[in-house]
């Protein structure tokens, strides 16, 4: 098995946001600061690999029947347990990202690689494919948030870059999510075109 290009795939080919397009309301909603869209995606990505690992070791254990409840059970354990490590340590982002740690159950890229990659390989491609996926939807996170804090706020990572004065205060506000993610979007496939 080839991992590097289990990585890639993730990264580029298979991109949950750009690519494939899901995952899209903590996109849309957690991307008004890079550090914001920064946590949403490494959040995301650390369920991504633990729960592509534990559900590659008991797809031979879990009946067909009850295969989706038993992933959700999965996913739901794993973000509890991660919910309650960042409210516990990181107080500033459980309170930035509030209600869309939970959410992160119901997010369809956690249910979709489970399905259509860890119940099917092994526990090591299992865990190459969570981060591979997982880096790429960081990556695009993070990317959409540059941009909105950026021309919206003036700033990178709170650091600011441009003076108050050339602020769009649309880039942070929900249309700003859509525009800045339709031009990404555009631009991400133009240049994998070629």
């Amino acid at each position: 098995m080839n991992y590097i290009k289990i990585l890639n795939n993730g990264i580029v080919k298979e991109n949950p946001t750009f690519v494939l397009l899901l995952g899209m309301c903590p996109t849309l909603a957690t991307t008004t600061s890079a550090r914001n869209g920064l946590s949403m995606g490494l959040a995301t990505m650390a369920v991504l690999i633990c729960t592509n690992f534990v559900i590659s070791c008991i797809k031979s254990l879990t009946p067909d029947k009850v295969r989706i409840p038993v992933f959700v059970v999965v996913i739901a354990s794993f973000v509890t347990v991660l919910q309650l490590i960042i409210k516990a340590y990181l107080p500033e982002i459980d309170k930035d990202l509030g209600i869309f740690i939970p959410l992160i159950v119901v997010n369809c890229i956690i249910l979709g690689r489970a399905e259509a990659f860890a119940c099917k390989h092994t526990p090591l491609a299992s865990i190459f494919d969570g981060i591979g996926i997982g880096l790429g939807f960081t990556m695009a996170l993070t990317f959409l948030g540059m941009v909105r804090e950026l021309f919206g706020a003036g700033s990178l990572f709170g650091a600011t870059i441009l003076p108050e004065t050339s602020n769009v205060l649309l880039f942070v506000l929900p249309p700003g999510a859509f525009i800045s993610l339709g031009f990404l979007t555009a631009i991400m496939g133009r240049l994998s075109n070629k």
